[in-house]
């Protein structure tokens, strides 16, 4: 997911966002576990993008903290 698209979410946009990419990231972690994983690069991609959102989740929360 790009930055442009988190940036344009809500601080609550982006926690369920986040979930749903450590849901994603669990399931293919298990995929890798039980041999069924092709391709072992979209962890990597899973594991930049809960970063990404995450680190945006956190400026967002500490920009609205500041605007108080």
């Amino acid at each position: 997911m790009k930055t442009t698209e988190l940036r344009q979410k809500d601080v609550a946009g982006l926690q369920v966002e986040v979930k749903e990419l450590q849901k994603a990231h669990f399931g293919l972690r298990m995929q890798k576990a039980t041999q069924q994983l092709n391709n072992t690069a979209t962890l990597r991609s899973t594991r930049r993008d809960i970063a990404r959102a995450k680190t945006i989740l956190v400026e967002k929360q500490r920009a609205d903290k500041s605007a108080k």
